[in-house]
């Protein structure tokens, strides 16, 4: 049935009337309008995870990976999720890779024991152990892993074993899954038997790894040297020499290399506190100079730093500090910002957040039991102390791992290293 009949024929003698009614009745007859529409609701942030491979300090106790939550906005930021235990006891966590790779596969040493494991983190926060190995292909020890282009993983190996003696290690290519893939030694003719291989630097764009030789045990002459492999085959190339500064030691105890932007310009880290541009690894000769150098603290070391965009970050004890230097011109780091820690913090590790955003801190001293968040500008190189991650009821930034009963059972404490933050 129509509801609004035609307008009748009757004439109507009251034009001012009609036209109100005829105005009354179009509206009255147009289609009801559509419900607005609710604003929509903000996104709900994803949620972000620290992961922290952790040393038991009671040695009855088992080494675990913790979870926190770091979710951005969470009223639950900086709270424990979860632990995963691993097996085994003293394993000495040490290295992990030093960000999470897209398949959320993470690699991490136990480096007393020798064992290393691989953790799934697909479910981010129900973290499970998908892997374990020790000796690979006659290598023991292994410090860091890094990923190659092809998805597999690089893994360094400080020593192996031959007929009785300790000898260079080398480099191991393995699958996310801990398979070998091929491997190769560092042990090249005039080598001296206590180069130890530390950590690695891929350059894909000129087929090249550059790795550092420092032993974990001790401090040898060997730890000056840099070498030189082809990415494609893994090959030996050469050697070459960091030379000392100022100090009289800055190139001793190799550490961390690390490659800019561009793809091909690599920075070399020393723990005595020394930044080397590294020449001509495209080349037959490559060569290194001291371009930066920090105060060195005794009994600390500079150690683990990380770049992005164009800032170098890095931890140095003397100054109780994470320093960012901005590398745009890699020959001449100029110093932007630091951010201080405690007068008995000594910063060691650190890795950087997925959004360049944040920046993870563990270390020795003041920071054994405790882990702090710096927040980073990616535009201006500046950092400071993140005063939101503390627990509740804290005087002090920070994530304490010495006052705790853990979702694994007991109440050890914590000592983390390696720390990485979840994918998004």
């Amino acid at each position: 049935m129509n509801a609004c009949p035609p307008p009748s024929p009757r004439r109507v003698t009251f034009p001012r009337y009609l036209s109100a009614l005829t105005l009354l009745a179009a509206s009255a007859c147009a289609s009801p309008p559509a419900e607005q529409a609710a604003p929509a609701s903000p996104p709900t942030p994803a949620a972000q995870y620290l992961y922290l491979w952790t040393a038991a300090s009671d040695s009855t106790q088992p080494d675990f990976l913790a979870v926190l939550d770091v979710t951005e906005d969470s009223v639950r930021y900086g709270r424990l999720v979860t632990t995963l235990p691993v097996p085994g006891r003293g394993n000495g966590p040490h290295h992990t890779e030093h960000e999470l790779a897209a398949d959320a596969q993470l690699f991490a040493n136990g480096f007393a024991s020798g064992q290393s494991f691989i953790f799934d983190l697909r479910d981010a926060a129900s973290p499970r152990i998908a892997g374990q190995f020790g000796d690979v292909s006659g290598y023991a020890h292994p410090h860091s892993f890094l990923r190659l282009p092809n998805g597999n993983v690089l893994g360094t190996f400080q020593m192996q074993h031959v007929g009785g003696a300790m000898l260079a290690g080398g480099l191991v290519e393995m699958t996310t899954s801990g398979t070998v893939v091929r491997s190769s030694s560092a042990n090249a003719p005039g080598s001296r038997a206590d180069l130890r291989v530390y950590s690695a630097g891929i350059v894909p764009a000129l087929d090249r790894i550059v790795t550092t030789t420092t032993d974990m045990d001790k401090d040898t002459p060997s730890s000056r040297t840099l070498q030189l492999w082809r990415l494609s085959d893994l090959a030996l190339l050469t050697s070459f020499q960091l030379p000392d500064g100022p100090a009289g030691n800055e190139g001793l105890l190799s550490a961390e290399p690390r490659l800019m932007a561009d793809g091909k310009t690599l920075l070399v880290s020393t723990f005595n506190c020394g930044l080397y541009l590294v020449d001509g690894i495209d080349g037959s000769t490559p060569s290194a100079r001291l371009v930066s150098s920090f105060p060195q603290k005794k009994g600390t070391y500079c150690a683990i730093p990380a770049i992005s965009g164009h800032y170098y970050l890095v931890t140095v004890p003397a100054w109780n500090a994470v320093v960012s230097l901005d590398i745009s011109d890699p020959a001449k780091p100029r110093e932007v910002s630091r951010v201080s820690l405690g007068k008995d913090d000594t910063p060691h590790w650190l890795s950087v957040s997925p959004d360049q955003r944040r920046v993870v801190v563990t270390g020795y001293d003041g920071m054994q039991h405790r882990v702090v968040i710096a927040r980073f500008d990616s535009t201006s190189g500046q950092l400071t102390l993140d005063q939101r991650f503390k627990e509740e009821g804290a005087t002090e930034p920070g994530f304490r791992m010495d006052n705790k009963t853990w979702p694994h059972g007991g109440s050890t404490k914590g000592v983390p290293h390696g720390a990485v933050f979840s994918r998004p």
